[in-house]
């Protein structure tokens, strides 16, 4: 164990030690090739300990299980132990693909009105998000001991050592966390306790706040967090029942019935009563490649089955960027999403006609609606199939998640989105334990009917589990051999990003740093966006030409910043292709 400890801790001091060589670079980045094994995420420290543990001889699931613990230090923006998750994970043994719902659930004692007020009016995403209510009780921590127990090859406690080292030692905070936490900052009406809207628990604020200036504090400062490091060894010592029992249970519990702003209703006992569910992965064949994402209640293997099967009737030429190609893109994105938004919810409260929407000939009649101008909002479709009568829910938000995808020597490869929903999750920090808090309720819609009586299929119910646009996605070829892994971060944008990297590699033939470095375009059934290029990430191009071509077409266009996190590996015969998104601290590792 000493000897495994020296060795992480000087594996990740070299990581810390040097500058990531693209800051400030103008060239674009290149994808990474390995022979044996690969791992990509959204920092350089979590990939460097995914990567020491599959150089050791681990497992995917052993890498992800160090990495989450190191991103849930580093980037704790994104995701953490007080948030949940979504595992696509193939079996390279048995050749059998399935997938791990760790999404939070809503405590036994919430309702339907839960984000209402007395007059029956929306509490508004602000006020709910910064609350104990949003609060849904987390799926991190088991989710690692349940696929450890079934996919993990090294011990359980040394899997947490890398983000121990670090917790202890110190860590750069990075420009991005930095940069989150003043924008929180400059919303707050006051620094002063009790008046501040963001960071108003404490024990966040001292963590995350220069106090003297009221300032985040800067890219590059040591951070270190104790706190963190105890409750890893907790957990390695004792495994999940340290997290859902005892006494760690009962300050989760404390924390959210105590939040400064409305205290929530999650008690010790909806923490001992969390489970991770086991679901049948959605697939769709596109072109020859079977693609196979996770089902409801996440809509990201519909919603990219969706929008990959109506462009299936089309040509999409050989330039990404063309407005041809950009056009369908966005038209499918409309369909997909009016579909979305209408059916999908957690099919253990809801009838989601998963196959009916993933089906050819409903699909072939949808792409029969695209057209050269802009449909405008699209209507949902009537999918064969057995479902709900239900009113849409149509929000589109962007939260705060992250992504890994990975593949071991052993042929197992796994692709997690991970997440604490908004930026710093509700903005609680658990006293002593170093870590926050997950506002994943607020992606339940807050209306629970329609005008007319009719209820949303994503409505607030006690124990269920809110709708995600979170879409890990592995892709195969017509053999079943693993072709690509892929996902993304970035809220119900996750959709758009995550089938854009699949036809930048299969349509368009770029490999997986290409296909990252493309600038986003999408529509989730609103304005089409089109992303501001930034030097030295994206292609250059005029983005401008392309909103007045797509405006003459009937579009209407905003040309925005798109925060993508994708991290995609490609599989071929001399080993692995990988790209990192340098829109965030994407890293690729491996040998």
């Amino acid at each position: 164990m000493k000897a495994f400890k020296l060795a992480v801790t000087i594996a990740l001091v070299s990581v810390v030690a040097i500058t990531c060589p693209w800051v400030g670079a103008q060239e674009l980045p290149q994808a990474v090739s390995t022979q044996r094994e690969m791992i990509v995420t959204a920092n350089p420290l979590a990939t460097e300990a995914g990567a020491f543990v599959l150089k050791i001889g681990g497992t995917a699931t052993d890498a992800m299980i160090a990495a989450q613990a190191v991103l849930g230090l580093v980037e704790p923006q994104s995701s953490g132990l007080g948030g949940g998750a979504f595992v696509v994970y193939y079996d390279d043994k048995t050749h059998t693909t399935t997938t791990f719902d760790a999404r939070e659930k809503a405590p036994s004692a919430a309702t339907e009105d839960r984000f209402l007020d007395a007059n029956g009016s929306s509490l508004g995403f602000t006020t709910a998000w910064q609350s104990g209510l949003s609060v849904g009780v987390p799926g991190v921590p088991r989710l690692l001991e349940v696929m450890h127990q079934r996919y993990g090859r090294l011990p359980w406690r040394p899997l947490f050592v890398p983000a121990i080292v670090l917790a202890q030692v110190g860590f750069p905070l990075t420009e991005n966390t930095s940069n989150q936490v003043a924008g929180l900052l400059a919303l707050n009406p006051s620094c002063a306790e009790g008046e501040r809207l963001f960071f108003r628990d404490p024990t966040a604020f001292a963590y995350f706040v220069d106090a003297a200036g009221c300032t985040a504090k800067p890219a590059g400062a040591w951070i270190r967090n104790k706190d963190y490091a105890d409750t890893l060894k907790l957990l390695g010592r004792r495994g999940a029942a340290a997290f859902y029992t005892g006494a760690l249970a009962a300050d989760i519990a404390a924390a959210v019935q105590g939040d400064l702003n409305i205290p929530g209703d999650m008690t010790v006992e909806d923490l001992n009563n969390y489970r991770v569910v086991e679901r049948t992965p959605v697939c769709i064949d596109y072109r020859g490649h079977n693609v196979c994402g996770m089902g409801p209640p996440s809509s990201g293997g519909i919603a990219v089955g969706q929008i990959l099967g109506i462009l299936e009737h089309f040509n999409l030429g050989s330039d990404p960027l063309d407005v041809e190609a950009v056009h369908l893109f966005t038209q499918a994105g409309r369909l997909a999403f009016a579909d979305r938004n209408l059916y999908v919810a957690d099919s253990d409260f809801v009838t989601v006609p998963v196959a009916g929407l993933l089906d050819k000939d409903y699909l072939a009649e949808r792409a029969l609606l695209i057209g050269e101008d802009d449909m405008g909002t699209a209507a949902a479709g009537v999918p064969p199939g057995d479902f709900d009568p239900t009113a849409p829910d149509t929000r589109a938000k962007n939260s705060g998640t992250s992504h890994i995808s990975i593949v071991d020597r052993y042929g197992n490869a796994l692709s997690m989105t991970t997440t604490v929903e908004s930026s710093f999750g509700n903005g609680v920090m658990v006293p002593g334990r170093g870590f926050l808090l997950n506002n994943q309720l607020t992606d339940f819609s807050f209306a629970p009917a329609a005008a007319d009586g009719t209820p949303v299929a994503n409505r607030v119910e006690a124990n269920k589990r809110p709708r995600s646009s979170m879409s890990p996605t592995l892709v195969f070829d017509e053999k079943g051999q693993l072709e690509l892994v892929t996902g993304s971060p970035g809220g119900s944008r996750i959709i758009g990003y995550t089938a854009q990297s699949i036809i930048n590699v299969f349509d368009f033939g770029l490999d997986p740093q290409e296909a990252i470095n493309v600038p986003h375009y999408m529509n989730r059934n609103g304005s089409t966006d089109l992303e501001t290029p930034i030097p030295g990430v994206t292609w250059d191009y005029d983005a401008q030409a392309l909103a007045d071509a797509l405006e003459a077409r009937g579009h209407n266009v905003n040309i925005v910043t798109q925060t993508s996190g994708l991290s995609v590996i490609q599989v071929t015969r001399k080993g692995f292709i990988g790209g990192a998104d340098y829109r965030r601290d994407g890293a690729v590792g491996g040998r």
